[in-house]
């Protein structure tokens, strides 16, 4: 018998949808961050190009993980959706390696915040953080709603400033004119192209963050448009922001300034438009930062909420905030809350370097795992019964681009693994990136064991992995009336 606990319905609009999953990604943060390290790491001239292949490539992908997404309608949505198409024991897998993921990405954030706030105020970084963690685990908690609002305001400024940086970079050419070497396909021939793929395939990692709130959206249909408008969106605004970098600096010496901490880059190109762009700037990459954790906190906890629900996590999970109705999955957001600050407390304890070691490396785990579910979710979609299609199935959503979208993340995920070792800063060799992928299959693997295990001892709560939302009319509405 599954819980027959819900979200609270018809909450989400199409544009809230949007907001999550552009907000995830964090624009302030690529650029900051994310465009400077991988001009100044892997000297690829074409990285405007290559974030516009990236961003073609995961968009394919979101095609055929949305349509599973809309049909299954389960707030764990990788895990409902390979529980459907592939099987539950993969359901299980599946579910076990995005909460690895999703937590690693958010709790990775935690580093970048701490260290970001130590350097313009002082301080210990890990006192920052574990600020961060509370504020982000007493948000929340709280309805949907508010999250939503929180992350709108500062993805509009967020955009605003990328945006005037751009003007800024294009309007003063360090060569005297524009160039579009950024454009340039025979500059992609580089040694350095793998490493250039991997970090852009982080920037979009938590644009799929609207598949796991489909229980909430007021229009199912809307969680594809909203995913894909994210993905492409943020990838014109990101290979427009990287061309006009390269522009500002100089296509052929853009590695080298990005490379010099005495450059400034990007807030150096920003001063041009007035001194106050400048702490403008510093003060939204911290406001963007923590609503980017906040979205990837709101997917982790719908996750535990969601399995929990169905008795492969602890059931009381599902039940904490409400008896039959929840606006916040409580059990989930407090569990993660948790999980934050024991990796938190267990990097500071360590003497670890909050970003150079915790921030790289979780979030490169994390980019890892999302790509191979979505890689797994369009598989899913290929395989999925026609009964689950529906009578209406199109040819481009449930196998063109799927297939498609496989082919081209294979290649992807084979330069992302093969060169991780440019994204976590180890020495060629090194065999210590290693871990990255082999912690994924590992928890994989003990998905599959654990969902053996359910199947064996629980073979009711087996029977029901990755069905169980309740249906329509199982979980009356609030319903309020105004005269």
């Amino acid at each position: 018998m599954h819980v027959q606990v819900a979200l609270a319905r018809r909450t989400l609009t199409p544009f809230g949808l949007w907001v999550f999953g552009a907000a995830a990604s964090a624009p302030m943060v690529v650029l900051a961050g994310g465009i400077v390290a991988t001009y100044a790491t892997t000297g690829v001239e074409a990285l405007p190009l290559v974030f516009v292949l990236v961003a073609g490539v995961v968009a394919v992908l979101a095609v055929g993980y949305t349509a599973m997404a809309r049909q299954v309608g389960h707030a764990a949505a990788y895990y409902g959706i390979l529980a459907h198409g592939l099987g539950r024991s993969w359901g299980v897998a599946a579910g076990l390696v995005a909460l690895v993921a999703y937590n690693a990405i958010q709790t990775s954030l935690f580093g970048l915040f701490g260290a970001t706030l130590a350097g313009q105020l002082g301080g210990a970084w890990w006192v920052w953080a574990g600020i961060a963690v509370a504020v982000v685990g007493v948000v929340g908690v709280r309805a949907i709603v508010l999250s939503t609002r929180v992350l709108a305001a500062v993805l509009a400024v967020s955009l605003l400033i990328v945006a005037a940086f751009t003007l800024a970079g294009l309007g003063q050419p360090a060569d005297g004119g524009l160039s579009w070497e950024g454009f340039d396909a025979s500059s992609l021939a580089v040694s350095g192209i793998g490493g250039a793929v991997a970090f852009c395939v982080a920037a979009f990692m938590g644009t799929d963050a609207p598949g796991s709130f489909v229980e909430e959206a007021i229009d199912r249909r809307s969680v594809g448009r909203a995913t894909i408008a994210a993905v492409l969106v943020l990838g014109g605004v990101y290979a427009a922001a990287a061309w006009a970098m390269g522009i500002a600096a100089g296509p052929r010496s853009v590695a080298d300034v990005a490379a010099d901490p005495a450059a400034g880059l990007p807030l150096s190109v920003l001063e041009r438009l007035g001194g106050w762009w400048v702490p403008l700037a510093q003060t939204v990459l911290i406001c963007a930062i923590v609503t980017s954790m906040l979205a990837f906190h709101s997917v982790i906890a719908r996750y535990v909420f969601a399995m929990a629900r169905e008795g492969v996590l602890p059931a009381g999970l599902a039940r904490t905030g409400s008896a039959t109705r929840v606006s916040a999955p409580r059990g989930g957001s407090l569990t993660q809350t948790g999980i934050a600050v024991v990796v938190v407390g267990g990097f500071a304890s360590s003497g670890a370097d909050p970003v150079a070691v915790m921030f790289t490396w979780l979030s490169a785990l994390g980019a890892m795992g999302l790509l191979c579910l979505l890689l797994a979710a369009s598989v899913a979609a290929v395989r999925a019964p026609a009964g689950l299609r529906g009578p209406k199935a199109g040819v481009w959503e449930w196998r063109l681009a799927p297939v498609i979208g496989v082919a081209g993340g294979v290649v992807v995920l084979a330069l992302m693994v093969g060169n991780v070792d440019s994204l976590l800063g180890a020495p060629p060799g090194s065999r210590a990136p290693l871990l990255l992928p082999a912690i994924l299959v590992a928890t994989a693997v003990v998905g599959g064991l654990w969902a053996g295990q359910v199947r064996r001892s629980r073979p009711e709560v087996y029977a029901g992995i990755g069905r169980g939302t309740p249906a329509t009319h199982a979980v009356l509405d609030a319903i309020t009336v105004s005269i």
